[in-house]
């Protein structure tokens, strides 16, 4: 990334050298950063011909601040331990966000991140282990991981699943030593969720990339 102070443009080494780097490995140039620590960047990428994608409220809870809220009666919280959990877990999740089905090695790469620190909660129905919902916390980097794929299928969405599984992640992530754990919230309705679960903002994220040729 460009420090705060780099003025690159469309056809600076700055720029060249960051998107090079990005595209030798076949990835498309894309940044998220907390705005207001660097706030030059963002006009210094848009003169390179980068495309704001989105400002994502960035919210954080600490240990005492989270709130328990309530599993709906007929949903159970588990952390997935099988091999059938670990892909019950990314199916539903994909299944959430609208993205084809997962593989049996994208529940393996799931074992492998909770192996390494990370957290998985899947939501599930308790009389019949139906797959409902799912979320995960990453493997912490100084005690501070994040909160992320919180997903819930279609037919179980406005139960209180979403708000669950967030209390439940933090909960598991505090009991791990996490001192902070944060996430982004994709709309206001989210905010709301994570607000009452413990969450407050205290800043955005910019999400940013390069616009195709």
């Amino acid at each position: 990334m460009p420090s705060p102070t780099t003025q690159p443009h469309r056809h600076s080494p700055t720029s060249r050298h960051y998107i090079a780097a990005y595209e030798s490995r076949g990835r498309k140039p894309r940044l998220e950063y907390v705005a207001s620590l660097a706030p030059a960047v963002e006009e210094a990428l848009v003169a390179a011909a980068f495309t704001v994608e989105g400002r994502l409220p960035l919210m954080i809870c600490t240990p005492g601040s989270e709130q328990l809220l309530p599993v709906p009666p007929d949903i159970e919280l588990i952390v997935p331990v099988s091999d059938a959990q670990m892909l019950a877990t990314v199916t539903v999740q994909n299944e959430a966000y609208g993205e084809s089905a997962p593989s049996p090695e994208d529940g393996k790469r799931l074992g492998n991140s909770l192996a390494a620190g990370g957290i998985a909660v899947l939501a599930r129905v308790a009389a019949t282990g139906e797959p409902a919902g799912a979320g995960v916390c990453s493997v912490p980097g100084n005690q501070t991981p994040e909160i992320a794929g919180i997903g819930v299928r279609v037919a179980f969405r406005r139960r209180g699943i979403a708000a669950a599984l967030t209390t439940r992640l933090v909960r598991e992530a505090f009991k791990a030593g996490v001192t902070v754990a944060f996430l982004m919230a994709a709309h206001q309705k989210e905010v709301q969720i994570y607000t009452r679960a413990g969450f407050s903002t205290i800043g955005e994220i910019l999400h940013i990339s390069l616009s195709p040729k």
